[in-house]
């Protein structure tokens, strides 16, 4: 342990699998966001801080499991001649989560009802709701991760200091995005917009297309941006009405 705290590659390697973390992190925290704005700001603050602490314990889990993670994608049944192992399965189920929910948020936001006065009026009954899909989906993003981390570091030290540290810092920009969605309730569709594109990337990994994460993340920054110059745009025409 000592000689790793000497070690510059070691440190390389720390800086550069942290960072990776927290890119691969963004759905996460865009996920984890998106569903702490339904609940109140104290019970959002908690569910947030439960649903990164158990992705944190997901992560050394199955850093400290390598063998059962490497029998993840061994196959395990086989559909019009197509092997599927149970990465894919996780990863196919994971993203049809993904765009379920995204749809059901979307239609609920554009079919304002009662159905959604009673969701928001629920808000202490539905924290356990929402740290149980946090959680779901937590472990979805966390194999991709430590899939990762494996391919590029050795040290399991070098790889669990990576994870810790990108999830601090992937906690601390959740709050920021929960509340930069509350004061902004058009970035709401947005955010729900990605979590739908983040599905089909997963849904395409789980049979074997890859999407250039680069792209996807590309498209994400591109429409924030644009965005962005809305919400400034409204503020300025606000304050000339004012």
């Amino acid at each position: 342990m000592l000689a790793l705290l000497t070690d510059l590659n070691a440190w390389a390697a720390l800086l550069t699998l942290t960072a990776l973390e927290i890119m691969l992190g963004i759905d996460n925290v865009v996920f984890v966001s998106l569903l702490a704005t339904n609940l109140d700001a104290a019970s959002g603050r908690t569910a947030r801080q439960i649903g990164f602490a158990l992705a944190f314990v997901f992560r050394i889990a199955l850093l400290f499991a390598l063998t059962s993670l490497g029998q993840l994608r061994y196959p395990v049944f086989v559909v019009f001649g197509d092997e599927f192992s149970w990465r894919d399965v996780i990863l196919i189920g994971g993203g049809l989560f993904l765009i379920a929910k995204a749809t059901f948020e979307i239609h609920s936001e554009i079919d304002v009802g009662e159905h959604h006065e009673r969701r928001l009026s629920s808000n202490a009954n539905g924290i356990l709701l929402v740290i149980v899909q946090i959680a779901l989906i937590d472990l979805v993003f966390s194999i991709d991760s430590i899939v990762t981390a494996i391919g590029m570091v050795q040290q399991v030290e070098v790889m669990i200091a990576a994870v810790l540290i990108s999830m601090a810092v992937m906690y601390g920009a959740s709050g920021s995005v929960a509340e930069f969605i509350v004061r902004n309730p058009s970035t709401k569709m947005l955010a729900l917009s990605f979590l739908i594109l983040i599905g089909v990337a997963l849904i395409a990994d789980g049979f074997d297309v890859h999407i250039p994460r680069g792209y996807v993340y590309f498209a994400m920054g591109f429409a924030a941006l644009v965005e962005t110059f809305n919400i400034l745009a409204r503020q300025r025409r606000a304050r000339r009405r004012q």
